[in-house]
Protein backbone atom coordinates (compact mmCIF):
# COMPACT_ATOMS: atom_id res chain seq x y z
CA UNK A 1 0.00 0.00 0.00
CA UNK A 2 1.07 3.31 -0.93
CA UNK A 3 0.80 6.06 1.07
CA UNK A 4 1.12 9.75 0.16
CA UNK A 5 0.80 13.01 1.78
CA UNK A 6 1.41 16.89 0.64
CA UNK A 7 3.57 19.58 0.82
CA UNK A 8 2.52 22.54 3.70
CA UNK A 9 0.68 25.44 2.37
CA UNK A 10 -0.30 28.86 3.82
CA UNK A 11 -3.76 28.29 5.52
CA UNK A 12 -6.62 30.51 3.28
CA UNK A 13 -6.91 34.08 3.91
CA UNK A 14 -10.22 34.52 6.15
CA UNK A 15 -12.78 36.43 3.91
CA UNK A 16 -13.64 39.96 5.04
CA UNK A 17 -17.00 40.90 7.11
CA UNK A 18 -17.71 42.63 4.35
CA UNK A 19 -17.38 40.24 1.63
CA UNK A 20 -21.34 38.87 2.04
CA UNK A 21 -24.44 40.67 3.44
CA UNK A 22 -25.96 39.35 6.21
CA UNK A 23 -28.16 36.78 5.37
CA UNK A 24 -27.04 36.25 1.51
CA UNK A 25 -25.98 33.00 0.51
CA UNK A 26 -22.58 32.06 -0.68
CA UNK A 27 -22.38 31.41 -4.47
CA UNK A 28 -21.88 27.51 -4.77
CA UNK A 29 -19.67 28.28 -7.80
CA UNK A 30 -17.69 30.59 -5.53
CA UNK A 31 -17.42 27.93 -2.67
CA UNK A 32 -16.28 25.04 -5.09
CA UNK A 33 -14.52 26.62 -7.77
CA UNK A 34 -12.78 23.84 -9.72
CA UNK A 35 -13.43 20.96 -6.60
CA UNK A 36 -11.97 23.60 -3.73
CA UNK A 37 -14.00 25.01 -1.46
CA UNK A 38 -13.17 28.64 0.57
CA UNK A 39 -12.23 26.71 3.63
CA UNK A 40 -9.09 25.12 1.46
CA UNK A 41 -10.50 21.60 1.42
CA UNK A 42 -11.06 19.97 -2.04
CA UNK A 43 -12.21 17.15 -3.49
CA UNK A 44 -10.50 13.62 -3.11
CA UNK A 45 -10.02 12.73 -6.52
CA UNK A 46 -9.17 16.45 -7.47
CA UNK A 47 -6.31 15.96 -4.83
CA UNK A 48 -5.26 11.88 -5.64
CA UNK A 49 -4.53 13.66 -9.82
CA UNK A 50 -2.35 16.82 -8.05
CA UNK A 51 -0.67 14.12 -6.20
CA UNK A 52 -0.01 12.08 -9.41
CA UNK A 53 -1.86 9.15 -8.25
CA UNK A 54 -4.51 8.84 -10.81
CA UNK A 55 -6.54 10.79 -13.20
CA UNK A 56 -9.55 12.48 -11.65
CA UNK A 57 -11.93 9.66 -13.71
CA UNK A 58 -9.57 6.94 -12.34
CA UNK A 59 -9.60 8.24 -8.06
CA UNK A 60 -13.37 8.55 -8.39
CA UNK A 61 -13.54 4.67 -10.00
CA UNK A 62 -10.60 3.64 -6.79
CA UNK A 63 -12.69 5.77 -4.55
CA UNK A 64 -15.65 4.06 -5.23
CA UNK A 65 -14.48 0.60 -4.97
CA UNK A 66 -13.32 1.53 -1.65
CA UNK A 67 -9.65 1.37 -2.43
CA UNK A 68 -8.36 4.45 -1.25
CA UNK A 69 -7.77 5.70 2.93
CA UNK A 70 -7.60 8.73 4.20
CA UNK A 71 -5.66 9.06 7.33
CA UNK A 72 -6.23 5.22 7.59
CA UNK A 73 -9.92 4.95 6.66
CA UNK A 74 -11.93 4.14 3.81
CA UNK A 75 -12.96 7.11 1.68
CA UNK A 76 -16.44 8.11 0.09
CA UNK A 77 -17.22 9.36 -3.06
CA UNK A 78 -17.91 13.12 -3.02
CA UNK A 79 -15.00 13.71 0.13
CA UNK A 80 -12.84 16.65 0.44
CA UNK A 81 -9.76 16.70 2.14
CA UNK A 82 -7.12 19.25 3.52
CA UNK A 83 -3.54 19.83 2.46
CA UNK A 84 -2.18 17.62 5.32
CA UNK A 85 -4.50 14.18 4.62
CA UNK A 86 -2.88 11.05 4.34
CA UNK A 87 -4.13 9.48 0.82
CA UNK A 88 -3.30 5.74 0.60
CA UNK A 89 -4.14 3.67 -1.72
CA UNK A 90 -4.79 -0.22 -1.22
CA UNK A 91 -2.95 -2.82 -3.14
CA UNK A 92 -6.18 -3.70 -5.59
CA UNK A 93 -5.87 0.34 -7.60
CA UNK A 94 -1.73 -0.43 -7.39
CA UNK A 95 -2.71 -3.99 -9.60
CA UNK A 96 -5.41 -2.13 -11.34
CA UNK A 97 -2.08 1.00 -12.51
CA UNK A 98 -0.21 -1.99 -13.34
CA UNK A 99 -1.88 -3.89 -16.13
CA UNK A 100 -2.97 -0.40 -17.76
CA UNK A 101 -0.71 0.09 -20.91
CA UNK A 102 0.87 2.91 -23.27
CA UNK A 103 0.89 2.67 -26.86
CA UNK A 104 3.51 5.15 -28.94
CA UNK A 105 1.99 4.69 -32.60
CA UNK A 106 3.76 6.49 -35.75
CA UNK A 107 0.54 8.35 -37.05
CA UNK A 108 0.33 8.02 -40.62
CA UNK A 109 -1.55 10.83 -43.08
CA UNK A 110 -5.17 10.65 -43.12
CA UNK A 111 -5.74 9.19 -39.54
CA UNK A 112 -7.54 11.71 -36.77
CA UNK A 113 -5.82 11.15 -33.49
CA UNK A 114 -9.29 10.91 -31.67
CA UNK A 115 -12.90 9.87 -32.51
CA UNK A 116 -13.64 9.38 -36.24
CA UNK A 117 -14.51 12.56 -38.19
CA UNK A 118 -15.50 13.63 -41.65
CA UNK A 119 -15.32 10.01 -42.55
CA UNK A 120 -11.26 9.48 -41.39
CA UNK A 121 -10.75 6.64 -38.78
CA UNK A 122 -9.01 7.30 -35.88
CA UNK A 123 -5.39 6.18 -35.08
CA UNK A 124 -6.60 3.78 -32.49
CA UNK A 125 -7.64 1.54 -35.34
CA UNK A 126 -4.61 0.99 -36.30
CA UNK A 127 -3.40 -0.97 -32.77
CA UNK A 128 -3.61 -3.97 -33.91
CA UNK A 129 -1.56 -7.57 -32.79
CA UNK A 130 -0.58 -7.55 -37.48
CA UNK A 131 0.35 -3.75 -36.87
CA UNK A 132 2.59 -4.28 -33.64
CA UNK A 133 6.13 -3.03 -34.72
CA UNK A 134 8.36 -6.53 -35.22
CA UNK A 135 11.25 -4.95 -32.86
CA UNK A 136 9.09 -4.19 -30.25
CA UNK A 137 11.08 -5.59 -26.91
CA UNK A 138 8.98 -4.64 -24.07
CA UNK A 139 7.75 -7.69 -23.26
CA UNK A 140 4.06 -6.79 -22.92
CA UNK A 141 1.61 -9.53 -24.33
CA UNK A 142 -1.05 -7.98 -26.60
CA UNK A 143 -4.54 -8.16 -25.15
CA UNK A 144 -7.89 -6.96 -26.57
CA UNK A 145 -8.26 -4.97 -22.92
CA UNK A 146 -5.50 -2.96 -24.02
CA UNK A 147 -7.77 -1.20 -26.76
CA UNK A 148 -10.33 -0.32 -23.69
CA UNK A 149 -10.08 3.30 -22.75
CA UNK A 150 -6.80 4.03 -24.64
CA UNK A 151 -6.95 7.41 -25.26
CA UNK A 152 -4.03 9.83 -27.16
CA UNK A 153 -2.53 12.08 -24.71
CA UNK A 154 -2.33 14.81 -27.10
CA UNK A 155 -3.04 15.36 -30.46
CA UNK A 156 -1.46 15.30 -34.30
CA UNK A 157 -3.58 16.96 -37.28
CA UNK A 158 -4.42 14.73 -39.56
CA UNK A 159 -2.37 15.38 -42.44
CA UNK A 160 0.51 15.55 -39.54
CA UNK A 161 2.81 12.47 -39.26
CA UNK A 162 5.46 10.97 -36.37
CA UNK A 163 4.61 10.04 -32.83
CA UNK A 164 1.48 9.84 -31.15
CA UNK A 165 0.86 8.49 -27.96
CA UNK A 166 -2.00 6.38 -26.91
CA UNK A 167 -2.57 5.51 -22.75
CA UNK A 168 -4.93 3.99 -20.40
CA UNK A 169 -3.12 5.40 -17.90
CA UNK A 170 -4.20 9.04 -16.21
CA UNK A 171 -1.30 9.44 -14.76
CA UNK A 172 0.37 9.64 -17.93
CA UNK A 173 -1.48 11.40 -19.66
CA UNK A 174 -1.76 14.45 -17.51
CA UNK A 175 1.94 14.42 -17.45
CA UNK A 176 1.77 15.32 -21.17
CA UNK A 177 -1.29 17.11 -21.41
CA UNK A 178 -2.23 18.94 -18.52
CA UNK A 179 -1.76 22.73 -18.89
CA UNK A 180 0.78 22.64 -16.17
CA UNK A 181 3.05 20.17 -17.75
CA UNK A 182 6.70 20.84 -18.15
CA UNK A 183 6.87 18.17 -20.92
CA UNK A 184 8.65 19.53 -24.48
CA UNK A 185 7.74 18.10 -27.68
CA UNK A 186 10.21 17.96 -30.63
CA UNK A 187 9.03 18.05 -34.54
CA UNK A 188 10.74 17.96 -37.99
CA UNK A 189 8.76 20.84 -40.21
CA UNK A 190 9.46 20.95 -43.86
CA UNK A 191 8.63 24.72 -45.46
CA UNK A 192 8.37 26.31 -48.71
CA UNK A 193 7.48 30.24 -49.39
CA UNK A 194 4.00 31.00 -49.04
CA UNK A 195 3.94 33.22 -52.07
CA UNK A 196 6.38 31.46 -54.75
CA UNK A 197 5.96 27.92 -53.32
CA UNK A 198 10.06 28.18 -53.63
CA UNK A 199 12.91 27.40 -51.09
CA UNK A 200 12.26 29.51 -48.32
CA UNK A 201 14.22 32.00 -46.73
CA UNK A 202 15.58 31.04 -42.83
CA UNK A 203 16.35 35.47 -42.40
CA UNK A 204 18.00 35.88 -38.50
CA UNK A 205 15.09 37.94 -37.83
CA UNK A 206 12.46 35.26 -38.57
CA UNK A 207 13.63 32.48 -36.76
CA UNK A 208 14.17 34.67 -33.99
CA UNK A 209 10.48 35.49 -34.33
CA UNK A 210 9.32 31.82 -34.96
CA UNK A 211 10.78 31.30 -31.09
CA UNK A 212 9.57 34.63 -29.45
CA UNK A 213 6.84 36.94 -30.41
CA UNK A 214 4.05 35.31 -32.04
CA UNK A 215 0.71 35.52 -30.86
CA UNK A 216 -2.26 33.22 -31.52
CA UNK A 217 -5.69 34.01 -30.33
CA UNK A 218 -4.68 37.13 -29.28
CA UNK A 219 -2.44 35.00 -26.54
CA UNK A 220 1.31 35.24 -26.43
CA UNK A 221 2.87 31.96 -27.58
CA UNK A 222 5.61 30.75 -25.14
CA UNK A 223 9.33 30.93 -26.48
CA UNK A 224 10.13 28.26 -28.42
CA UNK A 225 13.46 27.02 -29.90
CA UNK A 226 13.34 26.70 -33.81
CA UNK A 227 16.23 26.25 -35.95
CA UNK A 228 17.19 25.50 -39.47
CA UNK A 229 18.25 22.32 -40.17
CA UNK A 230 19.07 22.88 -44.28
CA UNK A 231 17.74 24.24 -47.20
CA UNK A 232 13.85 23.74 -46.22
CA UNK A 233 13.38 22.12 -42.97
CA UNK A 234 13.14 23.41 -39.50
CA UNK A 235 13.30 22.07 -36.24
CA UNK A 236 10.38 22.78 -33.93
CA UNK A 237 10.71 22.18 -30.04
CA UNK A 238 7.29 23.62 -27.92
CA UNK A 239 5.97 23.45 -24.53
CA UNK A 240 2.56 24.25 -25.42
CA UNK A 241 0.38 22.75 -27.97
CA UNK A 242 -1.88 25.37 -29.57
CA UNK A 243 -4.52 23.72 -32.47
CA UNK A 244 -2.26 23.64 -35.15
CA UNK A 245 0.09 25.79 -34.27
CA UNK A 246 3.08 25.66 -35.81
CA UNK A 247 1.68 25.49 -38.86
CA UNK A 248 -0.34 29.27 -38.20
CA UNK A 249 3.17 30.19 -36.47
CA UNK A 250 4.87 28.91 -40.71
CA UNK A 251 2.16 31.32 -42.53
CA UNK A 252 2.72 33.98 -39.92
CA UNK A 253 6.04 34.60 -41.20
CA UNK A 254 5.31 33.73 -44.83
CA UNK A 255 5.89 30.17 -44.62
CA UNK A 256 3.52 27.03 -46.00
CA UNK A 257 4.03 23.57 -44.55
CA UNK A 258 4.76 21.11 -46.87
CA UNK A 259 5.44 18.08 -44.30
CA UNK A 260 5.17 18.25 -40.46
CA UNK A 261 6.18 15.29 -38.30
CA UNK A 262 6.83 14.45 -34.55
CA UNK A 263 10.07 13.05 -33.63
CA UNK A 264 9.69 12.73 -29.85
CA UNK A 265 7.56 13.80 -26.89
CA UNK A 266 9.27 14.43 -23.67
CA UNK A 267 12.52 11.65 -23.43
CA UNK A 268 10.67 9.22 -25.45
CA UNK A 269 11.35 9.27 -28.98
CA UNK A 270 10.32 8.33 -32.06
CA UNK A 271 13.40 6.23 -33.35
CA UNK A 272 13.20 3.85 -35.99
CA UNK A 273 9.39 3.09 -35.39
CA UNK A 274 7.72 2.29 -38.95
CA UNK A 275 4.86 4.51 -40.32
CA UNK A 276 1.75 2.59 -38.78
CA UNK A 277 3.41 0.64 -36.76
CA UNK A 278 2.99 1.26 -32.83
CA UNK A 279 5.13 0.02 -29.60
CA UNK A 280 4.32 -0.56 -25.88
CA UNK A 281 5.97 1.88 -23.81
CA UNK A 282 8.87 0.13 -21.94
CA UNK A 283 8.93 -0.08 -17.95
CA UNK A 284 12.15 1.65 -18.22
CA UNK A 285 11.07 4.72 -20.37
CA UNK A 286 9.73 7.97 -18.80
CA UNK A 287 8.09 11.04 -20.37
Amino acid sequence: MKTFGSKKRPAPTAARPSALKAGAKASPKAADKGGEASDGLVRLSKRMSELGLASRREADAYIEKGWVLVDGRVAELGQKVGPQARIELRAQAERAQSRRVTVLLNKPVGYVSGQAEDGYKPAKTLITPQNRWEADDSGVRWSPEHLKSLVPAGRLDIDSVGLLVLTQDGRVAKTIINEDSTIDKEYIVRVADAVSDGAPVFAPKTIALLCHGLSLDDKPLLPALVEPLNDDELRFVLKEGKKRQIRRMCAAVGFKVLRLKRVRVGRVRLGALPAGKWRYLKDNERF
